[in-house]
């Protein structure tokens, strides 16, 4: 039976790297069990780590939940000042979705339930 998961993507330079991360979630990371290593737990029992390293090319997407796709993708734009492609939706398919990269080339997205 699960318990939980975790997603773990590497970034090259971890200070840049978490800093990046920090605005994505608008705060710290929840445990910092070594150094070079941070985890933030993204909903009960899910936990994004991210481990100072070599990147996996064309990893993921790790795709966010959120409430209101058009505003997070704007605050992301903004704040992280990164290309984020348009909102993409499907008929019968009942969530919207987008996709950008972290700056070493992590896959992250958002969707929204419709």
């Amino acid at each position: 039976m699960n318990t939980g998961v975790t997603f773990q993507v590497r970034i090259s330079d971890y200070e840049e790297g978490m800093l990046w991360y920090e605005k994505l979630f608008k705060r710290k990371p929840d445990f910092i069990p070594h150094e070079d290593f941070a985890e933030w737990e993204i909903t009960k029992g899910a936990w994004l780590q991210v481990a100072k390293g070599i990147p996996t090319n064309g990893n993921g997407p790790l795709r966010l939940g959120v409430k209101d796709i058009k505003n997070e993708r704007k605050r992301l734009i903004d704040e992280l000042n990164i290309a984020i492609e348009d909102v993409n939706t499907r008929e019968g398919v009942p969530a919207a979705w987008c996709t950008f990269e972290d700056p070493y080339g992590n896959r992250i997205g958002l969707y929204q339930d419709l």
